[in-house]
């Protein structure tokens, strides 16, 4: 076994005793050389002094050796412990960057999923007004179309925007409805001025009113209304999207469905815990008209750039 793997101990008593033993020879050497050289006589009567410097001597290059080879060891450990946090803090960016990556394309998946249903929808009704000889109609509800899509590829899915701005999404989105149902649909909003600076996930209502143009809306011969009501409370963005339709067909249970619409709510709802974690609610409730009433509650945030916050959102 090598002698630094010994106990200290044991170290010490070893170095002790090689240190004794050479300096004996050591002196031995000297005198004998010394007497040889000068013909100085017999010396061996100083034997005592030569050996205490040799001893002194010999102390003082196993202590320096020992403090240097200790500081070497220290200095081995040292970057050793280095490279051994510089791996793990390597070691997790790259699992934090792994993870932003998949969940910048959960927040993908889960956003355009819902976009190829509404662009059948919209294709269709543009043939049914060329089928009919309304080109103009059909040419608008073109343009319409093209300025949702603009916006929806312009905005990341993970990026949040003003609702301000996302209920002139919406209405671009609406736009494009009203084209297909005319006097049939109308729309009730009203939003707070401070709720209208407080940040959401881009495009998060499209979805939830897409859901209310198909079930509510569009099974009924009358069509109905499409409410949106929005406030800053307690710090928190609250607001309620409702429609006149049936809602009998889903439940808090049909969050996590994958029919009918279960699949905006369930999109909705994951999406929403992807970006907050808990700190978000999402709340449905069946009113005595037989519409749904669905209420989102998010943490109230604003953009950096918005300056001239209302005084009201700080209750």
């Amino acid at each position: 076994m090598h002698i630094w793997d010994k106990p200290f101990v044991q170290r010490a008593s070893i170095g002790l005793l090689m240190v004794l033993l050479v300096a004996f020879v050591w002196t031995l050497a000297r005198i004998e050389l010394f007497m040889w050289v000068t013909e100085a006589g017999n010396k061996w009567s100083e034997f005592g002094g030569w050996h205490f410097a040799s001893l002194f001597i010999f102390l003082c290059w196993t202590g320096l050796f020992h403090g240097m080879r200790y500081n070497d060891l220290l200095q081995t450990e040292h970057r050793i412990m280095l490279k051994a946090e510089a791996e793990t803090r390597e070691e997790q960016i790259k699992r934090m960057r792994a993870q932003s990556i998949a969940r910048d394309a959960q927040i993908k998946m889960l956003r355009y999923q819902l976009n190829p249903h509404f662009l059948c929808n919209t294709l269709n009704a543009i043939n049914s007004l060329i089928e009919v000889n309304e080109s103009e109609k059909a040419q608008g509800m073109t343009v319409q179309l093209s300025r949702f899509l603009r916006h929806s590829l312009d905005n990341n899915p993970d990026t949040k925007i003003t609702l301000e701005n996302e209920v002139n999404a919406l209405n671009l989105y609406l736009e494009i409805e009203k084209t297909r149902f005319g006097d049939r649909l109308s729309l009730d909003f009203q939003i707070e001025q401070d709720a209208k600076l407080a940040t959401v996930p881009s495009l998060l209502l499209q979805p939830i009113i897409e859901n209310s143009m198909k079930h509510a809306i569009a099974q009924n011969e009358s069509g109905g209304t499409i409410s949106l009501y929005a406030k800053v409370e307690n710090n928190r963005l609250i607001m309620q999207l409702s429609d006149t339709g049936s809602g009998s067909k889903v439940a808090h249970s049909k969050v996590g469905s994958t029919k009918g619409r279960g699949v905006g709510l369930r999109n909705t709802n994951d999406r929403l815990k992807a970006l907050y974690a808990q700190d978000f609610s999402i709340n449905i409730d069946i009113l005595p008209s037989g519409g749904l009433k669905t209420t989102i509650e998010l943490p109230c945030e604003y953009l950096s750039s918005e300056k001239n916050i209302p005084k009201q959102s700080r209750r």
